[in-house]
C-alpha cells in the first residue's frame, strides 16, 4: 500500500469517504468555524502518555487521521485508548512490543514512529520503527533523532525492513547541540531525557509553542525540565512519570489557513478557538497585506476589508519567525496582491512544489534558487529552488489538481475558491491528516462544491 492509499484508509476511518471534490470558485467564505487542539501537539501528547505509569486525559483531541494512525500505533503497542467526545484517555499499564508487520501497517503515512523510540525504550528496552513516510516538501532526515538517541546510549541497528533499537545499558542523560532547530529532533530529546538518567542539556533547540506546550504536559507529568532564553532546555532525568490531564494548544496552521482563505476569496471568518499570542508573526504579515483581524475571547474575526491586498516580502524560519506552513496559503493570497511579493523558504527546501498547480491556474510565480530575502540561508548554496516571486493580480481559472502533501492540498483548495469555473481536486484523504471535517467547514463558510465519491 503506497503513502497515498494510506492516506485515504486514514481519512476513512476518521469518516472521510470521498477521493475528490468539485469546487466553483468565486464566492466568499463566510461565517464562523470551530477548531481543535493543534496537530502538531496532540499526536506528541498521545506519545508521552507512554512514559507514564498511571493513565492519562487529554482534551481538545482533533478528528484527523493523524490522531487514528498515532492511536493505533499506541493500542498495537498495548496502550488502552479511549475516547468520549474531544477526549481521550490513554492507560499504558500493559504495554508491550508490536510486531514489525503491525507497526508498517499503521506508520506508513506518518513519521511519529521516530518519537515512540525514546518512551518504547525505557518501557521495554527495545524499538522499531519502518521506513517514515510523510509529506514530500523536503529532507526531512532522520539523522538528528538517530544521533540523539545513541547519545543517551542506544543501539542502532539498521534493517532491510526499518530501524531497530535497543539499550543494553538503559539510557542516560546526554549533551545534545542539533545543527539546526529541528522541532522533531527537540520532541525526541524531552521524550527521552524525561526518565534517563543523570542531566541532559540540549542546544539550539526548538522553542515553538508545540514545543513548550509538550514541556507543560512533561512537567505535569513530573519532569524537570528548565528552558532557557538561549535556546538551551534542561532536563534532570527522573524516576518515573505519572499520568497528565491537559487540554491542547490550539492548531494556529490551521486557523492560519483558514485566515488565508478569507483572505483569497474576499471572505470574512471568525476562527473559535485561535488566540493572538501564538500567532503575532502572522498577525503582523497578514495586517501587512492588507487584511483586518479583530481578537475576541473565543477566537479572532479575519476578513478581506475590499481594495486591493499589497504585496510583501516574508521569510520563513522557526519560531518566533513566520512558519513554512503558513506561508503556502498566503501565497494563494499573494496572487491577488496588486505587485511582486517574495516569499523566502528557508526550512524546507522543496516547498514549492504546489506552485506547479496555480501556475496552470494562471497564477504568474517564478521559483528561483538564490535566497531573495534579507539574509542568507542554509539553502542558499546548495541549488535548491526555495524563494518564490508572486506577481499580480491576476484571476485564477479552474483546473484539475491531486494534492500532493497537507498544507498544497489545503492552499490548492483555496486557489479552487478563488478561481473562475470549476476544478476537481483529487486525493483529499491527505488533508484530512490535519484539517478536522473541513469539509463540513466548507460548507458552513457557504463555499459552493459537490463531494465526488
Amino acid at each position: 500500500m503506497n503513502a497515498d492509499q494510506l492516506s485515504a484508509t486514514s481519512a476513512r476511518a476518521i469518516g472521510l469517504d470521498v477521493d475528490a471534490l468539485t469546487i466553483r470558485g468565486g464566492k466568499p467564505l463566510q461565517g464562523r468555524i470551530e477548531m481543535k487542539g493543534a496537530k502538531n501537539l496532540v499526536t506528541k501528547a498521545m506519545v508521552a502518555a507512554l512514559l507514564a505509569d498511571t493513565p492519562s486525559e487529554l482534551r481538545s483531541v482533533p478528528a484527523i487521521s493523524d490522531v487514528r494512525v498515532v492511536r493505533g500505533l499506541l493500542e498495537i503497542h498495548g496502550v488502552a485508548v479511549e475516547t468520549l467526545g474531544d477526549t481521550m484517555r490513554l492507560d499504558p499499564a500493559n504495554v508491550e512490543s508490536a510486531h514489525e508487520t503491525s507497526i508498517n501497517a499503521h506508520a506508513g503515512s506518518s513519521r511519529i514512529p521516530i518519537l515512540f523510540c525514546g518512551p518504547l525504550l525505557h518501557r521495554l528496552g527495545e524499538a522499531f520503527i519502518p521506513d517514515l513516510g510523510g509529506c514530500h516538501i523536503g529532507d526531512r532526515p532522520i539523522d538528528y533523532h538517530l544521533d540523539v538517541l545513541r547519545n543517551f546510549g542506544a543501539v542502532v541497528e539498521k534493517l532491510p525492513t526499518g530501524i531497530r533499537m535497543t539499550a543494553p545499558g538503559g539510557l542516560h542523560g546526554a549533551k545534545v547541540e542539533l545543527p539546526y532547530p529541528s522541532v522533531g529532533a527537540t520532541e525526541q530529546v524531552l521524550l527521552t531525557a524525561t526518565l534517563a538518567k543523570g542531566r541532559t542539556e540540549l542546544q539550539n533547540a526548538a522553542v515553538e509553542p508545540e514545543i513548550m506546550d509538550l514541556i507543560a504536559i512533561l512537567q505535569k507529568m513530573g519532569a524537570e525540565i528548565q528552558v532557557d532564553t538561549d535556546r538551551t532546555i534542561r532536563i534532570e532525568g527522573v524516576d518515573r512519570l505519572v499520568g497528565y490531564s491537559h487540554t491542547a494548544l490550539f492548531d494556529r496552521n490551521e486557523a492560519a489557513s483558514w485566515a488565508c482563505a478569507a483572505l483569497a476569496t474576499g471572505g470574512d471568518i471568525f476562527v473559535g478557538g485561535a488566540r493572538q499570542p501564538e500567532m503575532t508573526t502572522f498577525l503582523n504579515v497578514y495586517r501587512k497585506v492588507g487584511g483586518r483581524f479583530e481578537i475576541e475571547d473565543d477566537g479572532i474575526r479575519f476578513w478581506h476589508p475590499g481594495g486591493d491586498l499589497k504585496p510583501v516580502v516574508v521569510e520563513t524560519d522557526v519560531h518566533p519567525g513566520f512558519m513554512t506552513d503558513w506561508q503556502q496559503p498566503l501565497v494563494v493570497a499573494l496572487a491577488k496582491a496588486k505587485g511582486i511579493s517574495i516569499v523566502h523558504e528557508t526550512v524546507y527546501e522543496q516547498r514549492f512544489g504546489f506552485t506547479d498547480a496555480l501556475r496552470d491556474m494562471g497564477a504568474t510565480i517564478q521559483i528561483h534558487t538564490e535566497c531573495l530575502g534579507s539574509h542568507a540561508c542554509r539553502f542558499g548554496q546548495r541549488n535548491y529552488e526555495h524563494s518564490a516571486v508572486i506577481a499580480g493580480p491576476v484571476m485564477l481559472h479552474g483546473t484539475d489538481i491531486v494534492v500532493p502533501d497537507l498544507r498544497g492540498g489545503f492552499s490548492h483548495l483555496v486557489a479552487a475558491l478563488t478561481a473562475e469555473g470549476s476544478s476537481r481536486i483529487s486525493n483529499v484523504g491527505i488533508i484530512a491528516r490535519g484539517y478536522e471535517r473541513f469539509i463540513e467547514k466548507l460548507s458552513v463558510l457557504g463555499a459552493d462544491f459537490d463531494v465526488d465519491g
